[in-house]
């Protein structure tokens, strides 16, 4: 009987079953009854899974076999308790985990559950007739969001800590923009007090940017509009001192920032250090294969010799947001003074348009002939050079996509790829959350079958990123790699989806890929 947080690891027997697409079969009891939730993950070449009723019959496949691991989530609707059936190659390896099992009376949002034990404080003594006033002074003393070591029913582990985001006053709602889970997740209220909280449990080496949006229109719209109204009312949090940039125009600009205790320490980013800093020059380039003009920021580093061998070079996918949001320059600085990477040069592309973006990043072969065709030969025209193997594709979301895309169809070119938070979820037809969106996950399965290419691969991804299945795409792009043989150095950062999170991590990559 498989039980939750169960592993259970097997080899295929030899009993034939009739179906032609899976030889062997193994069945396994699962303790989750009519109405459980249940989320799991499965590994092994080849390896289907199903749900089968109490007669062995099968109800639905859970997963269809491409790839080393895949993930399956499924709502128990048979009235005994469930079971699942593995189905794959003879002799087969497999390895199913189960996550999570929610049973059917615990499927709802509560409102009534306080985590923080100052809230709770807080709401006992609302009961006994108090109010809000002495609170809201401690907030605006130590600052928000509250930090604490404990929570309620004392689940934290010890490398956790209680984060609740508080907001003062709003008429009907109050939601997260940036939060832990990425998801634009809505705050409750405290009774019917001023207090509006969510609280996260999250690791001490936690940093994280995020507004608040009080009283978000809602309306009947698409998907896109109804999420993208938060920005309506999104704005840094008045009572959070820590916050960037430096000098923001208005409440509405910039976003609010925690760091917890055992942040890691970066010091790649100190712009005040002594290392000699590189030269910028902005060029504009005309794209005939395109139809469109942009311009490239070329980063040279300080006494840059283009001659001199061990020479690397970057490509960078959003160049302005790499340069404005991340500091790359000041972290190639800083590296390439602490010669934990070679002479590193560096051209930092612009997007023409939002819209042009959305059509050249995502698996576009016209963008890749641009890349070999255009710009690569532009580059080497203004005297920047480096090996295949020392010339690295640099993306974050979808630039994370494209640098992996450009990485398989023209590794005589690249031969490394660094891909931030990489967008593997898209498939052509559609964006993220769209009902025209195929399957996704597309480029993995290019991957998957093709033929293995000279390219070394850096992927990083944040723990937060798990609504919009980066994590889970990232980690199976990952798996998917490493069984086609390719050399993938795979990390996770704590943290979510945005350039914030971004420029703490790049530099891990870059040393990876080209550290001495």
């Amino acid at each position: 009987m498989l039980h939750v947080g169960a592993v259970h690891r097997g080899v295929l027997d030899s009993r034939e079953n009739g179906d032609d697409t899976a030889k062997t079969t193994s069945l396994l009891r699962l303790d989750a009854k009519r109405g459980d939730f249940v989320r799991g993950s499965i590994r092994g070449k080849g390896i289907q899974l199903w749900l089968v009723d109490q007669h062995g019959e099968r109800i639905r496949r859970l997963t269809n076999g491409d790839g080393a691991m895949a993930t399956f989530l499924f709502v128990v609707d048979e009235p005994s308790r469930a079971a699942l059936m593995v189905s794959g190659p003879e002799n087969q390896n497999y390895e199913l985990r189960i996550d999570s099992v929610i049973p059917a009376a615990e499927q709802f949002q509560s409102f009534d559950r306080i985590e923080s034990p100052i809230l709770s404080a807080l709401q006992r003594k609302l009961h006994n007739g108090g109010n809000t006033t002495e609170f809201w002074q401690a907030v605006a003393r130590d600052g928000s969001p509250l930090v604490e070591d404990n929570n309620a029913d004392e689940s934290l582990r010890e490398d956790q800590a209680l984060v609740t985001f508080l907001w003062r006053g709003a008429e009907h709602n109050v939601r997260i923009f940036g939060a832990p889970s990425g998801d634009h997740d809505e705050m409750q209220r405290l009774g019917d007090s001023d207090i509006w909280y969510r609280s996260y449990p999250v690791s001490r080496k936690a940093r994280i940017n995020y507004r608040l949006a009080p009283d978000v229109p809602v309306f009947d719209g698409s998907y896109r509009d109804r999420r993208r109204a938060i920005l309506a009312t999104a704005q840094r949090d008045p009572f959070n001192p820590l916050f960037e940039p430096a000098k923001p125009v208005d409440q509405f600009d910039g976003s609010s920032v925690v760091e917890l205790p055992d942040a890691p320490v970066v010091p790649w980013l100190d712009s005040s250090s002594e290392s000699l800093a590189g030269s910028m020059t902005t060029l504009e380039l005309k794209s005939k294969i395109l139809a469109n003009t942009r311009d490239v920021h070329l980063y040279r580093p300080a006494g840059y010799d283009p001659a001199a061998s061990g020479n690397a070079l970057l490509v960078v996918f959003d160049g302005d947001q790499y340069i404005d949001e991340v500091n790359l320059p000041t972290i190639l600085d800083n590296l390439i003074a602490a010669k934990r990477i070679p002479s590193t040069a560096a051209v930092l592309i612009s997007n023409p348009s939002p819209k042009s973006r959305a059509v050249e990043l995502p698996c576009n072969d016209d963008f890749v002939r641009f890349l070999t065709e255009e710009l690569m030969p532009f580059v080497h025209e203004h005297s920047m050079d480096a090996t295949r193997e020392n010339t690295v594709l640099v993306g974050a979301s979808y630039g994370g996509l494209a640098s992996s895309y450009a990485g398989l169809k023209a590794s005589e070119v690249f031969g490394n790829v660094l891909s931030q938070s990489g967008s593997y979820w898209w498939s052509p037809g559609g964006e993220f959350g769209s009902v025209e969106s195929g399957e996704p996950n597309w480029l993995i399965r290019e991957f998957v079958r093709a033929d293995r290419k000279p390219v070394r691969f850096a992927l990083q991804a944040g723990t937060f990123e798990t609504a919009s299945e980066i994590l889970s795409g990232n980690r199976h792009f990952r798996d998917c790699l490493r069984a086609k043989g390719y050399d993938v150095h795979y990390s996770e950062f704590v943290g979510g989806h945005g350039y914030f999170h971004w420029r703490y991590a790049i530099a891990d990559g870059l040393i990876e890929l080209l550290g001495n």
